[in-house]
């Protein structure tokens, strides 16, 4: 059997961080809303029974950090150019200069209204809401050094194919961010090996093998119990397929904390 006690251990030892701070600064008084990212999607609401509820690893990535929400309603039009006037932004009952173009290109540019302070150490992962596709457009990513920047940051969007509307609603997520270890991707050393190389772990991914095909071949059954339970539940439980608890912090739910409001 693997011995679970050195992994928990190990894990211990490894993500043992201390807590961090991090500050919004307003960098005007029309700074827009920013909120723990919630879980639900549109997209995921309109799955059968909700079954893509019950991948936790999407749930989590979504709540993964903190989402700034557009404070207004407008639309977006490009017509397919290189230089900034060829996409407008047009607002519709409030006015506001959130959303403009600025580099050209297809690209759509928001102000966040914040410039963040991370911990020395800590850069912000930027990037569009997690998991939620928008038609005619793409959110671009980027890993901002927020520990020193004297500057904030834009959040961008790029068109697709030109044309539009491109709508943004009053209240949609536009940003996600969330804290990174700069240095942490450097010191990963990535490797492949064969997985025999590894017996515990081989053990423990037969038996995941057999119970899955078990499962699968059981829902084809009617009226038996992998038809009741619908999917295999080991993963959300944090435990393996013979009951053994999965060592770490296993996370069902993320409670990240709302920003405060401080003079």
């Amino acid at each position: 059997m693997i011995r679970e006690s050195r992994i928990a251990d190990h894990l211990q030892d490894t993500f043992s961080y201390t807590p961090m701070r991090l500050t919004a600064f307003k960098t005007g008084p029309e700074a827009p809303p920013i909120r723990p990212a919630v879980a639900g999607r549109e997209w995921m609401d309109r799955t059968g029974d909700r079954f893509a509820y019950r991948c936790l690893p999407l749930t989590i990535a979504n709540t993964h950090g903190w989402e700034i929400l557009c404070p207004v309603s407008f639309e977006a039009y490009w017509n397919g150019g290189k230089r900034p006037k060829d996409l407008k932004v047009v607002y519709g009952g409030k006015t506001s200069s959130i959303a403009v173009s600025h580099f050209g290109h297809g690209v759509l540019t928001f102000h966040t209204g914040y410039l963040f302070r991370t911990d020395p150490g800590y850069s912000l992962y930027v990037t569009g809401p997690v998991n939620s596709p928008k038609d005619g457009a793409n959110a671009l990513s980027g890993i901002v050094e927020t520990d020193w920047l004297p500057q904030p940051f834009t959040m961008n969007w790029l068109f697709s194919a030109a044309g539009g509307p491109l709508l943004f609603e009053e209240g949609e997520p536009f940003c996600h961010i969330f804290p990174v270890p700069r240095e942490l991707i450097e010191q990963v050393e990535p490797e492949v090996r064969d997985l025999s190389s590894e017996p515990e772990l081989k053990e423990r991914y037969d038996q995941w093998t057999a119970s899955r095909a078990a499962f699968n071949s059981e829902l084809l059954v009617s009226g038996s119990e992998a038809q009741s339970q619908k999917w295999q539940k080991h993963y959300s439980r944090g435990e393996h397929p013979d009951g053994a608890r999965a060592p770490g912090g296993h996370r069902t739910k993320l409670r990240v904390r709302e920003f405060v409001e401080k003079k």
